[in-house]
Formats: structure tokens, C-alpha cells, sequence
């Protein structure tokens, strides 16, 4: 068996394994970083276009980051923390595109403004009063809001064609909103690695185990799958981004922080529509709120959408239950994933979350009638022969202890790392891919504590986020600043 040593090993070919190597190659581009994907391209997974809601994901119009309790109050504070993540992402974007790192803005990502979009009269006071709290921080002062029936023609005129006479509707709009191709900025992130002497990419490359050695690294075994062969990676770091694939992997790595932890796979579908004289009609992303019992994931919306340069419509997502982990995964991958220690939790969140289990089976059983029903809501002019069902990514929701002991389903994001900074995981799915530069920094603060510390890293990473180490949230004019500079870099102030 051949065998390699590396500073960093990259499992998974996604968007976050793309953007901790980006990261890092800026930061010391001595480093030798070796990544491995199992299929034969690069995002492919949840970062394929087709796969993902391709929002770039700032709090502007998903309802359910502001959820409202049962006594009436709205919180603002996860839309608050994922609009200041957004922010970040961007940063780094503009600083990769001002470098030529990147290819032009529009290859990836493109304006497109972000409505919510409610009816009836309850929804409507719910988004007047959540426009009340956002619009009167600075993140979100540039929130536009309208009950105004012909206003709402204007910003979505396909939603507001032939809907009833005197029906209660409102909308919420940002005009500097975004249409993200994550799988095409994955793509560029990674071509670019490939041209540093030490970077290298294995395609078809899985993982077979995980073990750490006794001198502090770690010995992973991958076999290619073109050839056979099987291979032996010694790295002094390893992180897990392969998606839903990541808490398999995490479970082999057999470290302490991964017990306990479990997963709930959902699946997903859209309605695609690719006629030009009705996808050139709509331009922006309409979100709604979320059926009852729905995981947060299945917020429907109506989105323009560009993807490899051209232009459509999708609808969804259509939730669905499923036992895989990957798209492109086995059926057996939930009952594997049971372990002695995350089967009571597992167990647990079985039990409290039996509706949302029912409402996955009755989605998945959904006819193409009964989906353009839904769709319906967001656009009455609908025709089912105009649309056509496809496939999106694999989703894992995150399934942990409580203080109890007993089981929780978690909807966002986690990272999971060892206690000594050799490896960590990055489990969960909302919000995602919006936020990964956040994310990636975290994990580089988690797991290379000594070197972010250094005034050579801390310099650089001021360079690449020019607001790092400060508060967007508590700061309003150095929003302003970055926000000016990042929406023109990115083309994002032309809507």
C-alpha cells in the first residue's frame, strides 16, 4: 500500500472542503493539502446547482429564521447572525475575485432580489411586525415592505397574476438579494488549488477508515475506485465536508466529541421550469412560510435561478423521506449509521417527531397534480405541462444529546472537532453553503488555534475579510463600508 504525508487532508468535494483548502493556501501557501471525493467530479452533491436552493442565504426572505412564539414575539437573532455570516462570505468572495483568484462575479453568482411573500390576515400582521424588528437594524434597513396590491405586481408580477379579488397579501423585498451557483464557484475554487505544486485532488477516491496514530496523525486509508488500488494518507489534520457523507466518516474517526450524534436524512424535489417567455417574467427568489409540521428545509419558494449560465425557474423543495445520506448513497446508510451510543437518541426523536415523519411519506407520495396545486400559491397562472420534477440533493439533520440524555433534532449547522484540534466535521444543512467562509473560519480557529493567533495570520485574515475579528451586528458603519465595497465587486448592486 502506498502511503503519503500531507499537513491537510480534504475529505469531501464540496463547497466547504473548497473553501477551508481556499483558506488555507491564502494563508500559508507552503502547506501541503491533499482532498479526495468519492464520485468522479467535484460538487456534485449538495453543491451541484441543481441540488441546493441556491440562495445566497442572508435572512432577507427565509420566514423561518425568524420563527415567532407562542405568546406572539419574533426573534430576530438567528437572522441577525446568518446576515452577518453572509456577509463574510462575500468578503471573501470579493477578495478572491479583486485577485483574479476567482473569474468574473456573474460565473457564480448573479442579483436577484429576495421577497417573503405571505397571505391571509394573521400572515400578513406576522410579516409587518418582522419587517418592524429588521428594517430598524442596520443590517436590514434597506428592507422594503408592501400590502399594496399593485406594488406587489410590480416586484413579482407572476405571483400577483389573476390571485382573488381583495385577498390579504403583504411582501417584504431586498433589492441586493442573490442567485448563488454554488457548484460553479466550487468548480473555479478548485481549479485554482489544482495549479499549487501542493495541492493535489483524487477523484473516485473513498475513505475506508480512520485511525490515529500514536504520533498525533492521522492514517487514512482510500481506496480508488478506478483502479483498486487502496492508498494510505497520513495527515496532520483531517476535515470532514462530504456532506451527508460526513457523519459516517466522523463515526469512524471513533473520537470522543462524535458520540452521541445522529442523523435524520430528508430528501428533496423541485419543480423545474426552463421556458424562457416565463422564466425572462420573474426575477427574484419568493419565499413563503412553511407548512405546518414541515422541517425548515421545505420553505417553499419560486425562485429565478442561474445555473452553468442559464436561466430558470424552480419551485419547492417537495420534502421526501428517505434512509440515504448521498444522493447518489445507499439505502442502507441510516440503519449503519446506528450505534450503541446515539441509538437513545435516535430512538427519542423518532418518538417526538412522528408528524414530521408522516408529513415526509405524504410528500413523497405526492402526485405532479398535487405539486402544482402548491405551486399554485405562488403562481395562479400555472400550467403542470410548463414544469417538470427533479431531483435535488440530500439533506442530514443532526440528531444529538440533550441535557438529558435523551434525543434532539437540530435543522442548522454544526462542527463537530476533536478536543485536540486534529480533525473536525461540519455536520447539519441549513444554512449551509451561504455561510461556509464563517464556518471555515471557525473550524481554522478551533483547530489551528496557535497559528490564527500569530500576528502573520491575523493580518492575513483582515486582508481576505476585512471585517474579521469585529461585529457586523453591533457595528453600522463598518457595514456600510464592506457592504459598499462587496456589493459592487460582486455586481450585486444592479438588480
Amino acid at each position: 500500500m502506498t502511503a503519503k504525508n500531507v499537513d491537510v487532508l480534504l475529505v469531501g468535494g464540496g463547497v466547504m472542503s473548497a473553501t477551508l483548502g481556499m483558506l488555507l493556501k491564502q494563508l500559508d501557501p507552503a502547506m501541503t493539502i491533499t482532498l479526495v471525493e468519492r464520485l468522479d467530479h467535484v460538487a456534485h452533491e449538495s453543491t451541484d446547482g441543481w441540488n441546493n436552493a441556491g440562495t445566497g442565504h442572508a435572512g432577507y426572505c427565509e420566514l423561518n429564521y425568524t420563527p415567532e412564539g407562542p405568546d406572539g414575539t419574533i426573534s430576530i437573532d438567528r437572522a441577525l447572525s446568518i446576515n452577518a455570516s453572509f456577509e463574510v462570505t462575500l468578503q471573501f468572495w470579493s477578495y478572491l475575485v479583486e485577485q483574479d483568484i476567482l473569474p468574473g462575479p456573474k460565473s457564480f453568482i448573479n442579483p436577484t432580489p429576495h421577497l417573503s411573500f405571505v397571505w391571509g390576515d394573521k400572515d400578513v400582521a406576522f410579516l409587518r411586525k418582522r419587517h418592524e424588528l429588521l428594517s430598524a437594524h442596520h443590517l436590514f434597513s434597506e428592507m422594503q415592505f408592501s400590502e399594496s396590491a399593485e406594488q406587489l405586481a410590480e416586484w413579482m408580477p407572476l405571483v400577483m397574476e389573476q390571485r382573488k379579488p381583495g385577498e390579504k397579501v403583504a411582501a417584504t423585498r431586498v433589492d441586493f438579494g442573490s442567485d448563488v451557483d454554488f457548484g460553479s464557484l466550487t468548480r473555479s475554487m478548485i481549479a485554482n488549488l489544482e495549479r499549487h505544486e501542493q495541492f493535489e485532488l483524487n477523484l473516485s477516491h473513498s475513505v475506508s477508515s480512520l485511525r490515529k496514530s500514536k504520533r498525533g496523525y492521522w492514517r487514512v486509508e482510500v481506496r480508488d475506485e478506478k483502479t483498486g488500488e487502496d492508498k494510505q494518507i497520513n495527515a496532520n489534520f483531517v476535515f470532514l465536508g462530504a456532506g451527508g457523507g460526513s457523519l459516517p466518516l466522523l463515526q469512524k474517526s471513533n473520537i470522543d466529541e462524535s458520540q452521541g450524534y445522529g442523523g435524520f436524512p430528508v430528501s428533496g424535489q423541485w419543480l423545474v421550469c426552463k421556458k424562457q417567455d416565463i422564466v425572462q417574467r420573474h426575477h427574484s427568489k419568493v419565499y413563503g412560510k412553511a407548512p405546518v409540521g414541515a422541517p425548515p428545509m421545505s420553505v417553499p419558494h419560486l425562485d429565478t435561478r442561474i445555473i452553468n449560465g442559464q436561466p430558470a425557474l424552480l419551485f419547492g423543495p417537495f420534502a421526501g423521506f428517505t434512509t440515504k445520506f448521498l444522493k447518489k448513497g445507499s439505502v442502507l446508510d441510516l440503519f449503519s449509521s446506528v450505534k450503541r451510543y446515539n441509538v437513545k437518541p435516535m430512538m427519542a426523536v423518532g418518538i417526538d417527531n412522528m408528524d414530521l415523519t408522516r408529513y415526509l411519506i405524504a410528500e413523497s407520495f405526492q402526485s405532479h397534480k398535487d405539486r402544482v396545486a402548491s405551486l399554485r400559491n405562488f403562481f395562479p397562472n400555472a400550467k403542470a405541462e410548463d414544469w417538470a420534477l427533479q431531483n435535488a440533493g440530500m439533506r442530514v439533520q443532526i440528531i444529538k444529546k440533550d441535557a438529558n440524555g435523551h434525543g434532539k433534532l437540530e435543522f442548522g449547522t454544526e462542527i463537530v472537532a476533536a478536543k485536540d484540534g486534529s480533525l473536525a466535521a461540519l455536520l447539519g444543512a441549513s444554512p449551509g453553503a451561504s455561510t461556509a467562509v464563517q464556518a471555515m473560519i471557525n473550524v481554522l480557529e478551533r483547530c489551528f488555534k496557535e497559528r490564527m493567533a500569530s500576528a502573520e495570520w491575523q493580518a492575513k485574515m483582515r486582508e481576505l475579510v476585512p471585517s474579521y475579528g469585529q461585529s457586523l451586528i453591533k457595528d453600522a458603519e463598518l457595514l456600510k463600508s464592506v457592504r459598499q465595497r462587496t456589493l459592487s465587486t460582486l455586481g450585486l448592486t444592479q438588480s
